[in-house]
C-alpha cells in the first residue's frame, strides 16, 4: 500500500511541504495516518480520490527505489567523470546501460 503522502504529492501534482502545507497525523486508534490539517489553495481530498492515485502511487514509490539504487550504483559525478577519462565514454556508457537494465522502472 502506498504511502498517504506520495498520494497527496500526485493528487497536488507537486512537491509538498508536509511541514507547513499538509499536516499527516498517525490515528491512535491503529486506523493509520490522517491529514490533520490542509493548508494548500486547493480542495482537500476524499478518501475516495486518494485510493484512486493507489496504482500509481505505488508504481511511483517503486520507481523512487530503483533511482535510488541506480544513484548509488552510479557513483558520483566525480568518480563517473574520471571513469570516462580512464577508460572512455564507451565503457561508461555500457556500465550505465547495464546498471539501468537490471533496475528497470515500471
Amino acid at each position: 500500500m502506498a504511502n498517504l503522502s506520495t498520494k497527496i504529492k500526485l493528487y497536488a501534482n507537486k512537491e509538498v511541504d508536509f511541514l507547513k502545507d499538509v499536516r499527516l497525523q498517525d490515528n491512535s486508534d491503529g486506523k493509520g495516518v490522517f491529514i490533520a490539517e490542509w493548508n494548500l489553495d486547493i480542495p482537500k481530498p476524499t478518501e475516495a480520490q486518494l485510493n484512486a492515485l493507489e496504482a500509481q502511487a505505488t508504481t511511483y514509490e517503486k520507481n523512487q527505489q530503483v533511482i535510488n539504487t541506480r544513484k548509488s550504483l552510479y557513483g558520483s559525478w566525480e568518480k563517473q567523470l574520471e571513469e570516462i577519462n580512464e577508460n572512455g565514454i564507451d565503457s561508461w556508457k555500457t556500465r550505465i546501460a547495464n546498471i539501468k537494465l537490471n533496475n528497470p522502472k515500471e
